[in-house]
């Protein structure tokens, strides 16, 4: 088979790594790709969020099938193109990525389909003093969301009203995010453990498949901590989440989702990521995402035992969809550059690699890496490197994470050192 993965981060560099272990796999692609998805993959600087340019890429490339990675080509039809050329593809059109590309529209989704979410209400630009005012009517926290896509950093969760406030005023007038914030959704903050479900979808709702469960870390700082970002970190497996629980969060919330959409001529086929919240009251739903999270997927993927290329392929074909698991765990710690998430400064040169990678059961994956004319690997956005360890357990797996991570230098590097800490005792505790 041969793939062709669009996006440039460390999400795509973990589905390039996962489909070069693929058995049934004989070429990976990439468009645009990255300096470490080039060490597996001949890459194309295509534009990603083009459809011409990827259907094209596709066709002059022969591929079987066509893997999309980020929301934005999604949301921008690419998976539409592909498809119209009669190509494979795993994503879901434009249609079902409205789920990721409007909250506002996402929401109303759920009220339609009965799926459990938390109490909100939606605002445009010109509707600014009843969105203050709404947030009287909500107890702290408070959750102030961009309509529209703002690269996983569009929400604002805080216990003061003044933050609140000021987080509407920013949005609605396109100060903080342009347009993607004149429309925004306010919430009331749910309270309990969070869960990520990503679950591989074949345009049937009943036959949807779930993997198995992870858990990121959003906040900047150590103890959750400081602004949101895209994720500072995940592990897999979530030791307080068991079968039952999957199965509620299916029951609950994805096939009613599904249902509806294909009860609105929606064919959904792509990875269906349902960011929950486990609440007293049971799973809710925070937000869906159309694409497998990042970094989720670098935790989730590493623990596929069976051939992750036939899985892909088939929910792209309507096949029938079937995963294996190893028990290993796996542990992935963000480098970020200094300034992220609000102003990620960019253009220092990496050293460590090499000796990170050496250590046992380690990869590292690039999410914002550039080589300059010299042939030097310079960072180029904000979080710059996933350093993903495996172990027999979480407590292994990150201690070998940390391990890599403290080899890796660049000017300004910082990462979280609590990532999957709480998890790996909780796990440990339920082992003796």
């Amino acid at each position: 088979m041969r793939v062709l993965v669009v996006g440039s981060g460390g999400r795509e560099h973990a589905l390039v790594w996962a489909l070069h272990r693929s058995p049934s796999v004989s070429d990976v692609f990439a468009a645009p790709g990255n300096p470490g998805i080039a060490e597996t993959a001949l890459c194309f600087p295509i534009d990603p969020t083009d459809p011409s340019q990827v259907a094209q890429l596709a066709d002059d490339l022969t591929v079987d099938l066509v893997v999309v990675g980020p929301e934005v080509p999604l949301v921008a039809g690419v998976a539409d193109a592909v498809r119209a050329r009669g190509r494979a593809c795993f994503g879901p059109g434009a249609d079902g990525a409205r789920l990721e590309g409007s909250k506002a529209w996402m929401k109303q989704v759920l009220a339609d389909a009965g799926v459990p979410t938390a109490r909100h209400r939606s605002f445009r630009a010109d509707d600014g003093d009843a969105a203050l005012a709404y947030l009287h009517h909500l107890a702290p926290p408070y959750v102030v969301k961009t309509d529209g896509l703002a690269a996983g950093k569009g929400v604002v969760v805080t216990g003061s009203i003044a933050e609140a406030r000021d987080a509407v005023r920013a949005y609605l007038s396109g100060e903080a995010f342009g347009d993607a914030g004149r429309t925004l959704v306010i919430e009331e903050g749910l309270t309990g453990p969070e869960l990520s479900l990503l679950v591989v979808c074949n345009g049937d709702p009943d036959a949807a498949l779930a993997l198995a469960p992870a858990q990121d870390f959003k906040r900047a700082f150590e103890g959750d901590a400081g602004p949101n970002t895209g994720g500072m970190g995940a592990y897999s497996p979530v030791p307080i989440v068991d079968d039952a629980i999957v199965n509620d969060v299916m029951d609950r919330a994805v096939r009613p989702t599904l249902h509806w959409l294909a009860k609105n001529d929606i064919d959904y086929r792509g990875v269906l990521y349902a960011g929950m919240m486990l609440t007293a009251d049971g799973p809710k739903v925070i937000e869906y995402n159309v694409r497998f999270g990042d970094p989720e997927a670098q935790v989730v993927l590493p623990r596929i035992a069976s051939d992750f290329a036939q899985l892909l392929h088939s929910a792209a074909t309507g096949g029938s969809l079937d995963v294996t698991f190893t028990d290993d765990s796996c542990v992935t710690v963000v480098l970020a550059s200094d300034g992220y998430p609000a102003s990620p400064r960019t253009g220092d040169p990496l050293t460590g690699l090499d000796v990170a990678t050496a250590v046992n059961s380690v990869t590292v994956l690039h999410a914002g890496t550039t080589r300059d004319e010299q042939g030097v690997l310079r960072t180029s956005g904000g979080r710059v490197l996933n350093v993903v360890a495996t172990g027999p357990d979480l407590e292994v797996a990150r201690t070998r994470a940390y391990e890599a991570a403290g080899l890796i230098k660049f000017e300004g590097m910082h990462y979280r050192a609590d990532i999957a800490a709480s998890a790996a005792l909780t796990q440990r505790r339920g082992m003796s």
